[in-house]
């Protein structure tokens, strides 16, 4: 098998600095991911005002409801994907390969035909004022349209970080963020355009980074190397990603559907609180670069080790992944709650969008060490092949749980602050159960990798 110089071995060397070695390019390429998705919304609340802001920020919401669980579905193809390369399984694991690029290109179809028919009747169930509503399905439907190169983009960067390669798909990464931001500003300002105009400025970006990660793959030199001829499903093969994937969808539709629910539970408090909640979300996106990038490293690491059957490497490794995860998150919400209000100020100077969005900082940054904790130890469970224990931690903390305790305030009282507390309340549960899970060992000791090894001697 040949390596790319790109690639990051998990299997050898100094831990910390093979997992800082393959998180550090997905953290810059999640950071220019961020810094877009910061862009986006500093063009449109500042040149399109509160209420088109309000409109992209609920639609955050939606649109990872609807892509959360196929991207569940590739992370899961990476844990079969690390599993095989870690044992050395390359045949197999040039099938599994083949197999998850056919189902990213079946995916990204059916979604595209999905998101665009139900943009309309998921905006009504969120409760969206009617003042924004026709800009959200804009922006929706428009976005839905171009899915395919988002989940194609997805699926094919997990397949090169699976084999350790994360620097690869972080120039794809800062290419496609800053064409985003130029066609931003380009469509909006000069051509006069809309929450339209950011629309089609983000589904461009995605097809040419789903277009140059496919070149790179068709290359001969890279250890993920595809034909186009060969892409189809290989027997056994979806049946794997499935068991792997299935359970990670699950959870992100679960975190999706209640994240869905409390968004409703904002909107009913406004378009200002709409937009304010909003800014929130795109500074808290910076709080979740340590927290994907070492999420991705752990999961990496963790599968590839088993694989090998370095079950104390898999272990340090999982144990050092948390501690800078929960380091790292913790520390951006430090700095958030120092310059709460003029950072919200930076999206919409409007005080009362600053007030909502300050306060929502205030109250939930203090706990990014919970929300950490959680993620890594999920990705540890997903790495040492029990994906359905943070599939169940999460139906009943952070959709059970969560729908509960708005539902209950939400009759009593008319407060957002409600709304706010639901986060931490439901990162300190999940954390708790996650704990218990983490020192429990099952996912370290995993035997059901062992038919892979069986199948290989037989063939």
């Amino acid at each position: 098998m040949h390596l790319n110089k790109s690639q990051v071995v998990m299997t050898e060397g100094a831990i910390w600095k093979k997992m800082l070695l393959f998180a550090l390019p997905i953290f810059l390429g999640q950071l220019f991911q961020q810094l877009y998705n910061t862009a986006d919304s500093l063009i449109v609340g500042n040149f399109l005002g509160s209420h088109a802001l309000a409109a992209v920020s609920s639609s955050g919401n939606l649109i990872f409801l609807m892509i959360g669980f196929f991207n569940g579905m590739s992370l899961g193809a990476g844990v079969v994907i690390s599993r095989l390369y870690g044992a050395r399984l390359y045949e197999r694991m040039q099938e599994t390969i083949y197999t998850t690029v056919a189902l990213s290109i079946g995916i990204g179809i059916a979604l595209t035909a999905l998101g665009t028919w139900l943009s309309p009747l998921l905006l009504a169930w969120m409760q969206t004022p009617a003042e924004v509503l026709a800009e959200s399905n804009l922006y929706f439907s428009i976005y839905f349209a171009g899915s395919l190169g988002l989940i194609l983009y997805n699926f094919l960067s997990g397949i090169m970080r699976a084999v350790g390669d994360s620097t690869t798909p972080l120039y794809f990464l800062i290419v496609s963020s800053v064409l985003n931001v130029v066609l931003d500003i380009v469509f909006i300002t000069r051509f006069g355009m809309g929450v339209d105009g950011a629309a089609y400025a983000t589904i461009i970006a995605q097809f040419v980074s789903a277009f140059l990660s496919l070149l790179v793959m068709l290359r001969k030199n890279v250890p993920y190397h595809i034909r186009l001829l060969k892409i189809r499903f290989y027997k056994g093969c979806m049946g794997e990603i499935l068991t792997y994937g299935l359970p990670t969808g699950v959870q992100n539709s679960i975190i999706s559907i209640a994240n869905v629910v409390v968004q409703s539970n904002i909107n009913a408090f406004g378009p200002m609180a709409m937009a304010g909640c909003g800014a929130y979300s795109k500074v808290e996106g910076f709080a979740f670069l340590p927290i994907l990038s070492f999420n991705m490293a752990i999961s990496t690491f963790v599968s590839q080790n088993i694989g090998a059957n370095q079950f104390e490497r898999a272990d340090a490794g999982a144990k050092f992944g948390i501690l800078c995860s929960v380091v790292c998150a913790e520390l951006i919400g430090l700095l958030m709650v120092l310059g709460a209000r003029p950072i919200i100020a930076l999206f919409d100077s409007n005080p009362a969008v600053v007030g909502f969005g300050a306060d929502r900082i205030f109250c939930n940054a203090w706990f990014y060490f919970l929300l950490a904790y959680s993620h890594a130890v999920a990705a540890v469970l997903r790495g040492g092949g029990k994906p359905v224990v943070p599939m169940y931690v999460m139906l009943a903390c952070w959709c059970g749980l969560r729908i509960g305790f708005l539902m209950v305030t939400g009759a009593l009282f008319h407060n957002i602050w409600f709304v706010y507390w639901v986060y931490p309340l439901t990162w300190a549960a999940s954390s708790v159960c996650f704990f218990f899970s983490f020192r429990s060992k099952t996912w370290l000791y995993d035997q059901n990798f062992a038919r892979y090894e069986e199948a290989e001697e037989t063939s």
